[in-house]
């Protein structure tokens, strides 16, 4: 799939890890770059959300290369969108739709398959007027996974129906996940679960402690379907240990009321090890988008450690640092190195003693 992106500014000190990001996204989704034009803006234009010289070059350059599909890396509304395909005879897919294809390309499991075709459904429903009635003969590649132009093109009567049959289904399984939840809980059983920035290697991390050989790759959205493990510690007793799906920013408020029931792991666990990678000059920014993430779902109550993990990439060494009050607030390891892992397991020890003296604390006052 031949792609051209176009990249908007609006003002974004961090735009330069944005921009790169989304090369990423694209690739990821099986896209060809041929070009990158660039645009700094104030704010979106209300019709084309670029200018008409930019609007230009990027015809210019759609033709030149033969594009196949125009992907830009902010969302676009669904006039911008329309127009700009209208005035480029070229399907276009913005940030949103990008990830939304990214997560159907992913999901392996029915629960995942599931979300991900809601959150599509949301995402198209206000797009169906006339959509790509200009474009019929381009069918197929990025933006066009999932749900599939027959079903677009039905009445929003019909995609309200599907959507309500999915998010019923969805209901069901999430009183399945709570059943098991449960069970866990009355066997006293300390349950871990690992977030973190996409691409932060908590597959890798979770295959590293468990032996589990979950799906890890160096791409961004790896992992899309929560898988649970239960693993033995010593002084502990058994642990149920969580992969959960990676965040990023601004990701689509869609995608994160898709995957409620997936990301109430997050909430309903004992301990959240904010897996971070150590090698990225981004970390600290997206150390603050999961927690912006984890307050929006209501687990920034939940206690953490911040697992700095890749560090056979950087100078740190293995170790743990504590705050203030004397508890562990970082650990830095290497997961494919299996270097700290003994130095986590004993955080994770630590932490279950002060959420089992908490526990008696409570019961007692």
């Amino acid at each position: 799939m031949r792609a051209l992106v176009v990249s908007v500014n609006l003002n974004n000190p961090d735009y330069a890890a944005h921009a790169e990001e989304f090369l990423m996204l694209a690739r990821g989704a099986g896209a060809k770059v041929c070009d990158v034009i660039r645009a700094n803006r104030q704010r979106p234009d209300p019709a084309h959300f670029i200018g008409k010289g930019k609007l230009q070059e990027v015809i210019s350059s759609a033709n030149t290369h033969n594009v196949n599909i125009i992907l830009f890396d902010q969302p676009l509304s669904p006039a911008q969108q329309r127009n700009i395909e209208q005035a480029t005879n070229v399907r276009v897919v913005d940030r949103v739709a990008l990830i939304l294809d990214i997560f159907a390309l992913r999901a392996q499991s029915h629960e995942g398959k599931v979300q991900v075709e809601l959150a599509q459904l949301q995402h198209l429903s206000t797009r169906l007027t006339g959509r790509w009635s200009h474009l019929e003969q381009q069918q197929g590649g990025i933006g066009s996974r999932g749900p599939g132009e027959s079903q677009l093109e039905l009445d929003r009567r019909l995609i309200g129906r599907r959507m309500k049959s999915l998010r019923e289904r969805l209901e069901k399984l999430s009183r399945q996940r709570s059943t098991q939840r449960r069970a866990r809980m009355r066997g006293d059983v300390f349950n871990v679960s690992l977030v973190g920035y996409t691409n932060a290697g908590k597959s890798t991390l979770f295959n590293a402690l468990t032996r589990a050989g979950a799906y890890a790759a160096d791409q961004l959205f790896a992992t899309l379907d929560t898988t649970s493990r239960r693993i033995w510690i010593h002084d502990v007793g058994h642990v149920v240990l969580s992969d959960t799906v990676g965040f990023i920013r601004d990701l689509p408020p869609t995608l994160i009321a898709a995957f409620k029931a997936t990301l109430e792991e997050t909430v309903y666990a004992d301990l959240l090890l904010h897996v971070v990678d150590a090698a990225s000059p981004q970390r600290d920014e997206q150390v603050a988008e999961v927690n912006k993430v984890l307050e929006d779902i209501g687990a920034d109550e939940v206690p953490r450690i911040l697992v700095y993990n890749k560090i056979d990439q950087t100078d740190f060494p293995p170790r743990v640092e504590r705050d203030e009050r004397g508890i562990i607030s970082r650990v830095f390891v290497s997961s494919t190195e299996r270097t700290g892992l003994d130095d986590l397991r004993s955080a994770i020890v630590e932490a279950s003693k002060v959420a089992e003296n908490n526990a008696i604390h409570i019961k007692n006052f």
